[in-house]
């Protein structure tokens, strides 16, 4: 298995070829219920699942970026369906809901502006690489207050101390949307690159190997590369297959500016 390298071919079939646990990450946004044609190619979720579960390393992380459309008034419930898949048919944990949320042009329609989509952090056992992002906390103090155990009972919350001046972020994630510059417009929906970065950080050390299947416009291979991992993209379209490979020839960049709050990252392994 050749790795730093983009595939051009159908994912499924790519990963049928790959050996056992070869895979320490993915970081992907698959296509969701048609809402975009992306050259007209189709994909088999049941089969990208199944070698997806396949090729994980034990401890391994699979961030899956997905949403839903509206159909005829209703919400297609396919992210939903396909979390249910991994675990009760891939036997993958469920690790954490994330959210990705975003400032996005407003629409005209009957319910609240949509602003987020789900980041499923599925898992091949428990993950052996966490490198929480911190941020700084609002609530310096000594800690106080109580809980309810399960009878109704109130109870004085364990372990009261003093808070530091950091904390772990927590899983809604806030990013700016879109590209500005030479890259706007090469992909009818980019991932935010600090968002490619963050994922790639908190669940990968250097020298791992990094996957995206549905690889786009390159984001998750470009960011892969400048932080140290090795990466292998696997896409259908030939013409997203050159955006790729510029991308990830463009060297390390500076990234673009955007609502993430700035973080300082604690590397370490899981124990």
């Amino acid at each position: 298995m050749d790795l730093d390298t983009i595939i051009c071919g159908d994912n499924a079939t790519v990963m049928a070829t790959w050996p056992d646990a070869c895979i320490d990450l993915v970081v992907t946004s698959p296509p969701y219920d048609d809402l975009r044609k992306y050259g007209g190619h189709s994909w088999d979720f049941p089969a990208v699942a199944r070698e997806l579960a396949r090729i994980l390393k034990p401890g391994g992380v699979i961030v899956w970026v997905v949403g839903d459309a509206t159909v005829d008034g209703s919400e297609s419930l396919t992210s939903m369906k396909q979390a249910i898949h991994f675990r009760e048919v891939c036997g993958l944990n469920v690790h954490d809901t994330m959210i990705y949320a975003s400032d996005k042009p407003p629409t005209n329609s009957n319910r609240y502006e949509n602003q987020w989509e789900f980041c499923f952090v599925f898992s091949q056992g428990k993950p052996t690489r966490w490198n929480p992002i911190l941020e700084t906390c609002l609530r310096i103090g000594h800690l106080t207050g109580k809980y309810y155990r399960k009878n109704g009972d109130i109870k004085d919350a364990h372990n009261p101390g003093k808070t530091t001046g950091d904390k772990v972020r927590g899983n809604i994630w806030w990013y700016a949307t879109g590209r500005v510059g030479d890259d706007r417009g090469l992909h009818p929906a980019m991932m935010p690159e600090l968002m490619a970065q963050d994922m790639i950080r908190t669940w990968s050390n250097p020298g791992d190997v990094v996957l995206d299947p549905f690889a786009g416009s390159g984001t998750t291979l470009k960011l892969a590369k400048e932080h140290g991992r090795r990466w292998i993209g696997i896409e259908v379209n030939p013409a997203y297959v050159e955006i790729c490979w510029k991308r990830v020839a463009q060297g390390v960049l500076p990234l673009v500016p955007n609502m993430a709050i700035a973080v300082t990252t604690h590397s370490k392994e899981a124990t």
